[in-house]
């Protein structure tokens, strides 16, 4: 018989069949074969916290079909991913198996390419039981936390909702910083903006700032009103305008490392407006191997679960290779090693890079599909632009006296002098070029303006914001940031608005229970710790078993006591000052699925319900639009739900009808036939064309309606049309232009 080589998936199997004979055969297990079982806790809290693992109705076939082959098999190879799963999955198949030790090897690659795969055989090595104990010791660890904390959750708010670990704890921040938002109070203040030009040259403008009085830095809330503004205004009416310091220098703006899996989950985010489960997705099949035509099925880049920074030497001097004969010698400026800032980084493993830079995004774009071409592309310039040179900017500073007065102007601009990585990898460093201007030089005033603003609210977090301080906190670990966000969103306790998370009132609810009463299981700190007693399980330092005991004793504990003590109506319900008008009881605020609501408290007698606004207040009545409903002939009116305002019928629930798309925003600026309308998805809201699939134009945030027209303001910059951003500021919907403001 063969030797049997079993991985996880069954695309990464077809990949690597390519690279062995047919002393081989390639066999995939799906992905995990035994797990803890779904009807009950499947851990022995009297035996030291065993496991008891049975094997899903779903897999039982295969896991027979696999039996089999292992029995004929010469030599079986565990060749799943080189990670605390695969290696948990590797070694869950050798117990079922029961086979002979010396009948057993385990290999693992960090890419799927012949040479990996080649040298990975002539390795071989045992399954790694200290991070098959760390995997244990999560899983447990999860199960204990969700399938004791969640009943409770059931009992005293509503059923159906979840708590984790990881997962109550991302919400609390979510959380947080909504609260943070809901306390800010914006406080005004005023800028003095000027438009300047070198002497009789009015077609070298430039813009400049009041920044120094009497040469002290002028604080951004220095000017407090109008009145303040007015006053300085009045004293600059006649003043005459010269330079009174110009600097130039230049500065260097270092390459950029290639990306870890956190640093790629966050930068697919911002560039992309991928979520970190999509990043997750299209990368794994980019790692385990997409069909290139007459090359059949390659692994593309190397493993996607990393928190190193490292390269191989064969891809440092491919990457010099191809900089030198591409771009000229002056592209490259030696080979670059970088440093992982976490100090858990696994510097065995390496930073996520293309699995041969010949591979050019162009060249393959015909085999992707529009979404993995994209993140490939950017995994590929980044790792790239990493070995190159780096780019050298110009800056300049002009200072501006209005003679006679203490007030001084500032200019600032850049240039980019050398663009070095900047050529395959370009960042938001944008050229503002400044005349050439000397000291002590006579220029002329355009235009002094006054502008009024107000300090803004920390902004909600996106996805790669929230990935960012995950990681600064040391919650959860790569691997966990997708599927923990993906989990808090299905689960209703976020809903995303203008790509940022906000909490749902069930959010705020829970958060607040947990933290007032399990403060523990929500603490960061605390979170952080047992992240860390994981690694060090997995380092072999540690047993899996006290740390769980530890954990579970003063969890328990508390988690008896808050269930004797808390009742479900003082945690779920309001009291309010309003009588029902059907039965003439007292209404009171209720938490339901989509979050708060009034109802009578003689329920079930009487069953009248009303709905609340964001503010807890009861909602305006439905607006009638002036259209009928085309399914039952009803007026049609504005309504809200959970995910924001829609249109739908008034005979509501007789009649369900929804209308899809929402008023017209003006002519779509990609096909000129269509309308921009309002559109929901999985993602969220946003605007389209209302010719899709004809036409597939599509931004996040809302387009700005040009005052008395019927078309969206257009970027000065490129002519893209300009959209409302996170914090109540215009910016450009094309993505490549950094145009904003206030």
């Amino acid at each position: 018989m063969k030797n049997l080589v079993i991985v996880e998936s069954p695309t990464k199997a077809r990949t690597i069949s390519k690279f062995l004979g047919s002393d081989y055969k390639i066999e995939s297990s799906f992905g995990h074969i035994r797990d803890l079982p779904k009807s009950k806790l499947g851990v022995d809290l009297e035996n030291n916290f065993e496991p008891q693992y049975v094997i899903p109705t779903k897999v039982k076939k295969r896991v027979t079909q696999l039996k089999k082959l292992a029995e004929k098999a010469n030599q079986i190879y565990f060749a799943t991913d080189e990670d605390r799963e695969g290696e948990a999955i590797s070694w869950h198949l050798l117990q079922i198996f029961k086979t002979p030790k010396d009948k057993t090897k385990r290999i693992v690659f960090h890419e799927i390419t012949k040479d990996a795969i080649l040298d990975a055989l002539k390795a071989p090595r045992g399954i790694d039981l200290n991070l098959v104990d760390a995997q244990q010791a999560r899983r447990v660890l999860d199960r204990l936390v969700g399938y004791q904390l969640s009943p409770f959750l059931w009992k005293k708010v509503a059923r159906g909702l979840s708590a984790g670990r990881v997962q109550s704890v991302t919400v609390r921040l979510i959380v947080e910083r909504e609260k943070e938002i809901l306390a800010f109070k914006p406080e005004e203040y005023w800028t003095l903006d000027a438009v300047f030009s070198p002497l009789n040259n009015t077609n070298l403008q430039f813009n400049a700032k009041l920044a120094l009085v009497e040469s002290k830095v002028l604080d951004k809330l220095a000017i407090k009103n109008e009145k303040e503004a007015k006053q300085i205004l009045a004293k600059l009416k006649d003043a005459n305008y010269q330079t009174v310091d110009v600097q130039t220098k230049q500065n260097k703006k270092s390459t950029p490392p290639p990306f870890t899996t956190s640093t790629l989950q966050q930068e697919a985010n911002r560039r992309l407006g991928f979520s970190a489960k999509q990043t997750m997705m299209f990368a794994q099949q980019l790692y385990e191997g997409l069909d290139l035509g007459a090359q059949g099925s390659v692994g593309l880049i190397t493993y996607m679960r990393t928190d190193s920074v490292n390269l191989s030497q064969k891809f440092l001097t491919e990457a010099k290779d191809y900089i030198i004969k591409n771009f000229g010698d002056k592209y490259f400026a030696g080979l670059k090693t970088y440093q992982a800032k976490s100090k858990l980084a696994q510097e065995a493993h390496e930073a996520i890079r293309p699995t041969n830079i010949a591979y050019n995004p162009q060249s393959i774009k015909g085999f992707l599909d529009q979404r993995q071409f994209k993140l490939y592309q950017l995994i590929w310039q980044r790792a790239l632009a990493s070995q190159m040179a780096d780019a050298l900017i110009g800056t300049t500073r002009i200072d501006i006296s209005a003679k006679g007065t203490p007030y001084i102007f500032r200019a600032t601009g850049s240039v980019i002098k050398f663009d070095g990585f900047l050529k395959v990898y370009p960042t938001s460093a944008k050229e503002n070029i400044l005349p050439a201007l000397k000291k002590d030089e006579k220029i002329d005033l355009v235009n002094l303006a006054p502008n009024q603003h107000f300090t803004q609210p920390p902004a909600r977090y996106s996805e790669a914001a929230l990935v960012k301080v995950l990681e600064d906190y040391g919650i959860g670990r790569p691997s966990t940031y997708a599927p923990t966000i993906s989990t808090i969103q299905e689960r209703g306790y976020i809903q995303k608005e203008d790509r940022r998370l906000k909490p749902t009132d069930l959010a705020l609810l829970v958060n607040d229970l947990l933290v007032n009463h399990f403060p523990k299981v929500v603490d960061y700190q605390f979170t952080a710790r047992l992240e860390d007693d994981l690694d060090e399980i997995a380092a072999g330092k540690i047993k899996w078993q006290p740390v769980i005991k530890n954990f579970w004793q003063p969890f328990k504990e508390n988690l008896d006591k808050k269930d004797k003590e808390l009742n479900k109506k003082d945690i779920t319900e309001e009291k309010t000052d309003q009588v029902c008008e059907l039965c003439g009881k007292p209404m009171v605020i209720k938490m339901g699925r989509f979050g708060k609501f009034l109802a009578c408290t003689g329920f079930p007698d009487c069953k009248n319900t009303k709905p609340l606004n964001g503010n807890g207040q009861n909602s305006e009545p439905p607006r009638e639009t002036g259209e009928k409903c085309p399914e039952c002939g009803s007026p049609l009116v504005n309504r809200k739900g959970r995910y924001g305002e829609f249109v739908g019928c008034s005979s509501y629930p007789k009649c369900k009808y929804i209308k899809k798309e929402q008023p017209e925003l003006g002519p779509c600026p990609k096909c000129t036939q269509g309308k921009i309308v309002g559109k929901r998805s999985r993602r969220g809201f946003f605007y389209g064309c209302n010719r899709y699939p004809e036409c597939n134009f599509a931004v996040w945030g809302k387009p700005v309606m040009a005052e008395g027209k019927t078309e969206p303001e257009k970027c000065p910059d490129c002519g893209s049309i300009l959209v409302y951003g996170p914090k109540d500021n215009i910016k450009c919907s094309n993505k490549e232009c950094k145009y904003k403001r206030d």
